[in-house]
């Protein structure tokens, strides 16, 4: 028999079966190309790149002064750059603090006057009535148990009648969490959250936000002195640096990216840390 013939039904029989395509599961949500910031008589950030997929916790290091917040303020769009594009999932940034973007300073921003619950309840309430600030009814229930779960989530539920002043820092923290993540953001900036937290406390958010960030899928940026703490949380560390300096002008160049690090096993960490010439604060 003709080998030919012995071959067709085979291939056939493979060309019958369905072609399986890997899931694509890396998808870009941040896109930052060639991005500058200046200001009159100082560049802050000079030709910046970064591409960065869906879930990944994205740690900043760097000197003070050397444009970690303003990038971070421009990812937010509070800031906008005066070169370059910053697209989210391939629509352009624009140039406005918006829900899908949530923001926890060092210095949190929660509201004196009202309780833990209440907090945590304006973002929900400003989403369904921008112009009255508060929801009645049916609505109303469903905020109030939304909110509810989001206190019990960072382990605030026995909490949600007292007001920030009777909390702890760590506490406080965590209201300030609470109030970000209630709206739902998919990306999640954080700049020194936990530089003012006791070791004990800092460990315990630690704990909260590895937990936040696996359960609720989001895409997390945070800015840290501290590289140990980079390195611990964070499936990529980022170090900003200015390339090039010069002395008689030293606003003349900019900082950018010069270290894009994969975190992996704490004792890869050690050697980048070493080649890098950065140590732990």
């Amino acid at each position: 028999m003709d080998h030919r013939a012995r071959v067709r039904p085979r291939l056939r029989a493979a060309a019958a079966q369905p072609t399986l395509l890997p899931l694509v599961r890396s998808v870009t949500v941040i896109e930052v190309r060639n991005v500058w910031k200046r200001y009159p008589g100082k560049t802050v950030l000079e030709n910046v790149r970064l591409r960065v997929k869906k879930n990944e916790f994205v740690t900043i290091v760097g000197a003070s002064g050397c444009g970690k917040t303003t990038f971070l303020r421009m990812l937010l769009g509070e800031v906008e750059p005066c070169e370059g594009t910053i697209r989210i999932e391939g629509t352009p940034l624009v140039p406005e603090p918006r829900a899908d973007r949530g923001v926890v300073f060092q210095r949190y921003s929660v509201f004196p006057h009202l309780t833990v619950l209440g907090n945590v309840l304006l973002g929900l309430d400003l989403g369904d009535a921008p112009w009255l600030g508060r929801t009645f009814g049916r609505r109303r229930a469903r905020n109030v148990a939304r909110a509810q779960e989001m206190l019990a989530r960072v382990g605030l539920e026995r909490s949600a009648h007292n007001y920030p002043s009777e909390l702890s820092g760590g506490m406080q923290q965590r209201l300030a969490l609470a109030q970000t993540l209630i709206t739902e953001p998919r990306i999640l900036l954080l700049d020194e959250p936990f530089g003012a937290l006791d070791p004990g406390i800092r460990s315990d958010m630690h704990e909260l936000v590895r937990e936040l960030h696996r359960e609720l899928d989001l895409t997390v940026f945070m800015i840290t002195h501290d590289i140990a703490e980079g390195f611990s949380l964070g499936s990529r560390l980022l170090v900003f640096d200015k390339p090039r300096v010069d002395p008689h002008e030293p606003d003349l160049y900019g900082a950018t990216i010069t270290f894009d690090l994969p975190v992996g096993h704490r004792r890869r960490a050690d050697s980048i840390m070493d080649d890098i010439n950065v140590k732990p604060v």
